[in-house]
């Protein structure tokens, strides 16, 4: 077979690994997800299916594929139809060029680099993965304004509002690894943290903590789920879904979940790297699991400590905080590359803006804290949607308590 044909035949088959890896990921981490948080609620948690509850993910499958498929009346049936593979299409897209490994862990020659754990090596493919995740909030608003319902709806053009707010800082925060790596590649930008001797995250603590916020809020896990919001949308544009629609819609958010771990540990931690070493038993990407699950993790732990914030507070932290600050990480580390300064000079200034940050924050929830007052008839410090007024018992005049007293006595022969 020609060098093109080896090509051809290993991206097929590397699509096909990478799909059903996938699906099985994300049917095993809603199990997880599940004991997980219960651990945090002091709960048991999935455990009746199988050991360990390890037969839940196939109970739930089963479950949803003999659930009913409704579709309302007011539906528009082709887009109803169509939007939850939307957001699954894209979902699966988006991983093709996540590097598991590097072009020549097999060997050098054509048929080992065909083989090579990644489906694609594009030489943008840091924008390639940005590109097709734009296009996730397609299937999201597509879904919300087809079911014909107006919480639908709202929380479709919600999704909308928060991607294109985010979207703009979680490019700026990686702006400053693409200068210290200088490719778009992502087996180049993990080859260049090895070339160097670190992590960018030591080059990049700031660009890092911004692009894990907005990648948080990009995929709309806690406490940035606003498009569902039970509480005020029902679930928002999945209000109308039901059965295996509802369960692409979940498949989507989990494997975009993946997805971002993979490109934080690509960008920020070495890839499948760790140090000299470049995997367990000649294995690379058994580093890239272990710093992956480290992050899925995180998504977890967020959901299980975070409060869901109001709309307005998402809005104003992304335009008015994460771009900023972005805006200012950028400029900072495209003077210490232009200068030829070490890299821990980026480092430091990116910890100094931190600690400025975390200080003007604390000061300012300390100044603004209400201070509550009891006393008799006084109004209590309180948020600014809710009034309360302290409730203490009103004196009693000299009557009631003659006639209380009288028809004590009276009543005791």
């Amino acid at each position: 077979m020609s060098d093109l044909a080896w090509f051809l035949v290993g991206a097929l088959v590397k699509s096909i690994i990478a799909i059903v890896a996938l699906l099985t990921a994300f049917a095993y981490m809603t199990l997880i997800e599940r004991r997980v948080i219960a651990r945090f609620q002091r709960r048991v948690g999935p455990n009746r299916a199988g050991p360990f509850g390890v037969f839940q993910p196939i109970a739930d499958a089963l479950k949803m594929a003999f659930k009913e498929e409704i579709l309302p009346t007011g539906a528009s049936r082709l887009v109803f139809l169509i939007a939850p593979a939307i957001s699954v299409v894209v979902a699966l897209t988006a991983f093709a060029v996540v590097p598991l490994g590097g072009p020549t862990t097999w060997g050098n020659s054509s048929i080992a680099r065909a083989w090579a754990p990644y489906v694609a090596d594009l030489n943008v493919g840091v924008l390639y993965i940005f590109a097709i995740a734009s296009l996730a909030v397609y299937g999201i608003v597509l879904a919300g304004w087809s079911s014909g319902n107006h919480y639908s709806l709202l929380g479709a053009l919600r999704s909308a509002a928060q991607m294109v707010s985010y979207e703009v800082s979680i490019t700026l925060a990686i702006a400053g690894v693409l200068m210290f790596a200088g490719t778009l590649n992502m087996v180049g930008i993990v080859q260049a943290q090895a070339h160097q001797g670190i992590w960018f995250i030591l080059a990049q603590p700031l660009g890092f903590l911004l692009y894990g916020i907005a990648a948080v809020a990009e995929v709309n896990r806690a406490p940035f789920d606003l498009p569902e919001a039970e509480q005020e949308l029902v679930a928002g544009y999945l209000t109308e879904f039901s059965g295996l629609r509802w369960s692409l819609f979940q498949m989507a958010e989990y494997i975009n979940m993946i997805t971002a771990s993979s490109v934080v540990v690509t960008l920020f931690f070495g890839g499948w790297t760790l140090g000299a070493l470049d995997g367990v038993f000649g294995l690379p990407f058994i580093w890239y699991f272990i710093k992956v699950a480290v992050f899925l993790f995180i998504f977890i732990w967020l959901r299980a400590t975070l409060p869901r914030i109001r709309y307005d507070q998402l809005m104003r932290f992304g335009w008015q905080v994460l771009l900023p600050l972005s805006v200012l990480n950028a400029l900072v580390t495209a003077a210490v590359v232009a200068y030829g300064l070490p890299w821990w000079v980026s480092g430091a200034i990116g910890l100094a803006i931190l600690l400025i940050v975390a200080v003007a924050f604390y000061a300012t929830a300390r100044r603004s804290r209400p201070k509550a007052k009891r006393g008799v008839g006084q109004v209590m410090a309180a948020p600014t949607s809710v009034r309360l007024v302290a409730d203490a018992p009103l004196p009693r005049s000299v009557d009631e308590s003659q006639a209380t007293s009288v028809s004590a006595s009276a009543g005791v022969k």
